[in-house]
């Protein structure tokens, strides 16, 4: 295996399948059974989830709703995720903890580094709910953010598209995939990899990022086992 501990990120929308808002139970447990296999390969796995598939703060604002309002319901979005993904790893026999950046005790511990870090070394899932405590700031950030804070090797972006392309591929047939590609490329090509916080902070920590196609089967794995598939953004 390449990595020893990893931070996979997902959107809440990778949860809907092929439905247009909440949870699809189906895709829920591939995603589960992925994981697993990669847990019982001795991997170390944090997850951080976003809540677009139940509310989007920065879309709740622009019909004019207030920003931090909307940003605190689109990080309790999140948690309910969060439970569910938990709820489809217990169902397959992965031991998980489920923490948060608010505090909602009766239902997930609070983040803190050492508890989490201690998780990962006795074999358990750990997934990062509510972002990062703050409006303003995307999941994006939240994984960026957990990942430095955990001293993950990598951070897995899971997506529907098979990795970064200099145009989008779901409507430009003739788009151009990378295998690898820089940081300094990725801002000069003004392509979207994540939110410019989230991203920035990824580079002066020198933490890569893959993004790969979640919806395969396996993907997960091999991405892991360091088959170039996807796309790598590194130094």
């Amino acid at each position: 295996m390449k990595y020893k501990r990893i931070l996979l990120k997902l959107s809440g929308e990778a949860l809907m399948g092929n439905r247009q808002y909440g949870i699809d139970p189906e895709r829920l447990a591939e995603y589960a059974e992925d994981i697993k296999a990669v847990t019982e390969k001795g991997i170390e796995v944090a997850i951080v989830i976003g809540g677009g598939n139940i509310f989007r703060g920065v879309a709740g604002a622009m019909n004019g709703m207030d920003r931090v309002q909307g940003d605190h319901m689109g990080m309790l979005a999140t948690v309910i995720n969060g439970l569910a993904l938990q709820n489809a790893l217990e169902d397959a026999g992965v031991k998980t903890r489920l923490q948060t950046a608010i505090k909602i005790n009766e239902v997930a511990e609070p983040f803190i580094r050492r508890k989490a870090m201690s998780h990962l070394r006795k074999g358990r899932v750990v997934i990062f709910g509510g972002g990062t405590g703050n409006p303003y700031f995307t999941t994006d950030s939240a994984a960026v953010l957990r990942a430095i804070e955990i001293e993950a090797d990598v951070i897995l972006k899971g997506t529907r598209v098979d990795g970064i392309y200099n145009t989008d591929p779901e409507k430009d047939s003739s788009a151009i995939k990378f295998d690898h590609i820089t940081f300094d490329d990725v801002l000069r090509k003004g392509l979207k990899v994540m939110d410019t916080t989230a991203f920035t902070l990824s580079q002066e920590n020198d933490l890569p990022i893959i993004v790969f196609d979640m919806n395969t089967r396996g993907n997960l794995m091999k991405v892991i086992s360091g088959e170039n598939i996807g796309t790598q953004v590194s130094l």
